[in-house]
């Protein structure tokens, strides 16, 4: 086994290696609850990315919720869909479009800009999220059931209305849990 200088100097080596990755492994066994250095930078990362865009959805859309507030409906439509336009895979704007719409009783057209932002983003739906708008989705799947329902059931042939009450069941069954 140890017959010359190279199987010596090789059995050397390895015995350097496993002595050197048995170092490294006792060194990283002391650094927490078994989570790299990676895996946490990786945590905090996304942690930090989901707060600035938190930052970021109530710098752009804090004009729009004042306006809203303030009662002026149309003009917080109006400046939300600019930013509609500006930013289209945004959700929160679909979402502002929905409750804005639905306290001016456009019920269907709510229902279809609360679908966008769902499909856009499921943390609408999250009743953890800072996001969500679960209870708002719940009380519009709701009435959207009685309503759409009601004036589907008597106008059986309107595509327009079994398009909307489709809306409704798609909202109903993701607040069951339900996937796209």
């Amino acid at each position: 086994m140890f017959k010359d200088t190279f199987d010596k100097t090789a059995w050397a080596l390895l015995a350097l290696v496993i002595g050197a990755m048995a170092l490294i492994l006792a060194l990283n066994r002391g650094s927490g609850d078994g989570k790299g250095p990676a895996g946490l930078g990786k945590a905090v990362e996304r942690e930090m990315a989901y707060r600035a865009r938190l930052e970021l959805i109530g710098k752009l859309y804090g004009p729009v919720d004042e306006l809203r507030r303030a009662g002026n409906g149309q003009a917080a439509l109006l400046k939300l869909d600019e930013l509609l336009r500006k930013y289209p895979g945004e959700a929160h704007g679909h979402i502002l479009q929905g409750e804005i719409l639905r306290e001016m009783g456009a019920l269907d057209e709510a229902v279809a800009s609360f679908v966008q932002g769902v499909k856009l983003n499921g943390d609408y739906l999250d009743a953890t999220s800072p996001l969500s708008r679960r209870d708002q989705i719940q009380r519009l799947v709701d009435e959207g059931l009685k309503s759409v329902g009601a004036r589907a059931a008597a106008n059986p042939g309107n595509r327009t209305l079994a398009a909307t009450l489709g809306k409704v069941n798609y909202l109903k069954s993701r607040m069951a849990g339900g996937c796209e």
